[in-house]
């Protein structure tokens, strides 16, 4: 289906019967073209009486209604499509302390580790974020942004799956790893230079024992930045592990206190998961509590076709450039 951008230009199409109705006659006279070489001008001038069937005014008319269409902006629909309506910054910060190795979490009917069920279930809460741009930062001793916000969830997914245990130290450097997600942030909303939902979702299985930075003041940082930090305490009470043995409470290793002091600091909410099925039920709770980017209204694309009537219209003025003329009398 084609439609017109501007179809108020299609009323200059009468424009050249109106000069010729108002405007006085006058004959029109034109000499014939000679092409340089004597052979190129007899073939040219051979098609002459076939060519001169056609009046100058009738090329000139088809001339100005090409131009006329083009002027209009002929357009044609895409498909419908229903674009995001509005995201949200969400930078997603995963503990990989050497404690995420510890093998009490069952996924599928196994026994993994910690950072194994984290994958799968932040796998599928990535999935969800349509609209959202995503950021990945992973900390241990240190904290490193390992995936820049972007709207590529897959790419953030893959990113998450190759991590492994220990890959940036065996200690747990909160303080350093909030204060990293809070910078990338900070920046992103610079680029955009507007106001928009950001958001910190920390996940760790212990208490911050490395860094330079404090976590309630890397949270203080981040609550002057209006960033909400989700922050979950992920392990088992006494998980189960090799065999059904069930090896060491995780409750002494956990800083519940200060995981919910960061998210009651920057308002937004504490969980506490104990295996993977709260761990996947928190996420989808986190989901209502964030919501993704709701669609907008359908929305066609349109597709410019003016270029076809005005390269009509231009190689047609060319060749009549070329045309044999002769003196005609209106």
């Amino acid at each position: 289906m084609i439609e017109f951008a501007w179809p108020w230009l299609l009323l200059a199409l009468p424009l050249p019967w109106l000069a010729a109705r108002l405007l006085p006659a006058r004959a029109y006279s034109g000499s014939r073209l000679r092409l340089p070489h004597p052979g190129l001008d007899a073939l040219w001038q051979s098609g002459a009486d076939a060519r001169r069937r056609i009046s100058p005014r009738w090329w000139a008319l088809l001339i100005w209604a090409l131009l006329c269409v083009a002027a209009a902006r002929p357009q044609t629909l895409d498909d419908a499509v229903q674009p995001p309506r509005s995201g949200r910054n969400l930078m997603l910060v995963v503990d990989l302390s050497g404690s995420m190795g510890q093998a009490d979490m069952r996924l599928g009917g196994r026994i993994v580790d910690r950072l194994t069920a984290v994958k799968a279930v932040v796998g599928d809460f990535l999935q969800r974020r349509i609209g959202d741009r995503v950021g990945l930062v992973v900390f241990g001793d240190r904290a490193y942004a390992i995936t820049p916000l972007t709207f590529d969830r897959n790419a953030v997914r893959e990113q998450l799956a190759d991590t492994v245990v220990a890959l940036a130290g065996r200690e747990t450097a909160i303080g350093d790893a909030i204060a990293v997600a809070v910078k990338r942030l900070r920046q992103q909303q610079e680029i955009e230079q507007a106001d928009g939902e950001q958001v910190i979702i920390l996940l760790t299985d212990g208490v911050s024992n490395a860094g330079s930075l404090s976590p309630a003041r890397a949270a203080a940082l981040a609550a002057a930045e209006s960033i909400r930090i989700h922050s979950i305490a992920f392990g088992g009470d006494g998980g189960e592990g090799l065999f059904g043995i069930f090896r060491g409470s995780s409750n002494a290793s956990i800083d519940e206190a200060g995981l919910r002091a960061i998210a009651e600091q920057t308002g937004g909410s504490y969980f506490r998961a104990r295996n993977t099925a709260e761990l996947a039920g928190i996420y989808a709770q986190l989901d209502r509590i964030e919501p993704a980017a709701q669609l907008g209204l359908p929305e066609r694309p349109r597709n410019e076709r003016y270029p076809i009537p005005l390269a009509i219209a231009l190689l047609l003025m060319l060749v009549a450039s070329l045309w044999p003329q002769r003196d005609y009398q209106r």
